[in-house]
């Protein structure tokens, strides 16, 4: 029942034309959310890299600090009495 009634109605030249621009609507709005979809995915994934080049830059920070400090105590003693700190 239901086919034949869809039959009948897309007979018609204007149901076509219809039809036709319901779907290329369709398609568009579908197209606009995905390419939002992936705007949102490539904001988070450049959020994501700036937060870690953040993280890697006061890693080295500390590394570099750590290469510098003194190795005993016999050393901070002798930085503390040149006036290094």
């Amino acid at each position: 029942m239901w086919g034949s009634l869809l039959v009948g109605v897309f007979a018609r030249s204007w149901a076509r034309r219809v039809a036709s621009f319901a779907l290329v609507t369709l398609t568009i709005t579908l197209f606009i959310l995905n390419l939002r979809r992936v705007g949102e995915r490539a904001g988070r994934a450049a959020e994501r890299l700036d937060h870690l080049e953040r993280t890697n830059a006061i890693q080295r920070k500390m590394l570099e600090a750590a290469a510098r400090r003194p190795r005993s105590r016999d050393d901070l003693l002798e930085c503390l009495r040149e006036g290094g700190f």
